[in-house]
């Protein structure tokens, strides 16, 4: 029988995170405790002067209409004002591609990239959504997997031993989902270093960028090697910083052609980002980051506490996440163990287990190329926090 689905569609895996998610979210709405750690989401409310810009920006009829497709010349210039004040990356409102999000930013770079064939090179563990990206786009994602033995952090040996004459670019994230490890500025000076001596591009995601903890600070990678902005295409959006998952406000930042060609492809598939969500966004980012500081206050607070009652674990190893709110426990410890009368042989039967008995969920390392780990978020309330990992330590002790 021929399929009623394209086999470019129809290879796609669906996100394992948003799937963990929904699954809990349904648990709950039918009346069970659950609890859970799948969606990389603050469960702070969007700070009020976001909101009430865009409540603003609503009654206002020149919000009503069609904007150009690649975004609203104030957001750009905002977007170019944070970006120097964030980071020292100083950049052109010619740069600037505002999209849907920063899943679409992410497609809309290798829709733009990518020639059938190409291969990126991939480090794992991975956010889900990339390799379905690179794979949509024609290309070939190639994991290079870095374990907890080294912080999860992957070096420019192992990127050299997975080079080929096909590798055209290279996704490199820091801070880390699903992870939170963060690469110190010295590794991020040597990756760019190696993708520049090989003329490799580098899409550099930049979502976590303001989530750090202790003395850890994120580094961009076009400012360390300034030599390699003509092929770094930087990722990043509103989202995770001031608690906008739901506004779908991203952005790409890359060299003039690049952006122009990714705003061709934009004015076909979706033409402007809603203005009301752009009009809040720009409030975002000419606002200060005082919000946001407390916001890490309570992530660090959570990070501490997790990753402590983790470790506590029998047969559970937890690296301190330095950035990003998410935990990502070893459990190779845990599989082929019984359980409740039931036995766990990867970590994906680990989450199953995990939900049906402790009523908890987790998203399994299998989503993120990495079999054997559970990522948890920390960006929920403390007392659901401790609930939740109490539940899962009394289930596995």
């Amino acid at each position: 029988m021929v399929s009623r689905i394209s086999a470019r569609i129809g290879a796609i895996s669906e996100s394992a995170t948003l799937a963990v998610d929904a699954k809990a979210k349904a648990l709950k709405a039918a009346g069970r405790p659950v609890i859970g750690f799948g969606a990389g989401e603050p469960d702070f409310p969007t700070p009020d002067y976001i909101v009430e810009a865009a409540v603003e920006a609503a009654r206002d009829p020149k919000n009503h209409r069609y904007s150009p497709a690649g975004g609203l010349p104030e957001l750009k210039q905002a977007i170019v004002a944070k970006t120097k004040r964030d980071s020292g990356y100083e950049i052109e409102a010619s740069q600037v591609l505002v999209t849907n999000g920063g899943k679409h930013a992410v497609y809309n770079t290798f829709a733009t990239l990518l020639d059938p064939g190409d291969e990126v090179l991939l480090p794992a563990p991975y956010w889900t959504t990339y390799p379905e990206t690179i794979r949509l786009a024609g290309g070939v994602p190639v994991e290079v997997l870095a374990d907890e033995s080294q912080n999860y952090l992957v070096t420019v040996e192992q990127l050299e031993s997975a080079r080929t004459e096909k590798t055209k670019a290279l996704l490199f994230c820091s801070p880390s989902n699903p992870t939170g490890a963060v690469d110190t500025p010295e590794a991020v000076e040597a990756i760019g270093r190696w993708a520049l001596e090989h003329d490799i591009w580098v899409i550099t995601d930049e979502i976590y960028e303001h989530l750090t903890y202790g003395d850890t600070k994120s580094t961009s990678l076009p400012v360390v090697v300034p030599e390699l902005a003509d092929r770094t295409v930087v990722l990043n959006g509103v989202a995770k910083t001031y608690a906008m998952t739901g506004w779908r406000v991203g952005w790409m930042i890359g060299p003039k052609d690049v952006i122009k060609a990714a705003t061709n492809l934009q004015s076909h598939q979706t033409s402007n980002v809603c203005n009301v969500a752009q009009r809040a966004a720009i409030a975002a980012l000419t606002g200060d980051l005082s919000a946001v500081d407390e916001m890490k206050v309570a992530f660090d607070r959570r990070r501490k506490t997790m990753v402590q009652m983790l470790n506590e674990i029998p047969g559970v190893e937890c690296p301190v996440p330095t950035g990003a709110f998410y935990a990502y426990p070893s459990v190779k410890g845990l599989l082929g163990k019984e359980i409740n009368g039931k036995v766990a042989n990867t970590s994906t039967e680990l989450a199953a287990i995990i939900l049906d008995e402790a009523e908890v969920a987790v998203v399994p390392g299998e989503a993120f190329g990495a079999p054997g780990y559970l990522r948890l978020s920390y960006a929920l309330g403390d007392a659901d926090l401790t609930e939740g990992v109490s539940r899962i330590a009394k289930l596995l002790s």
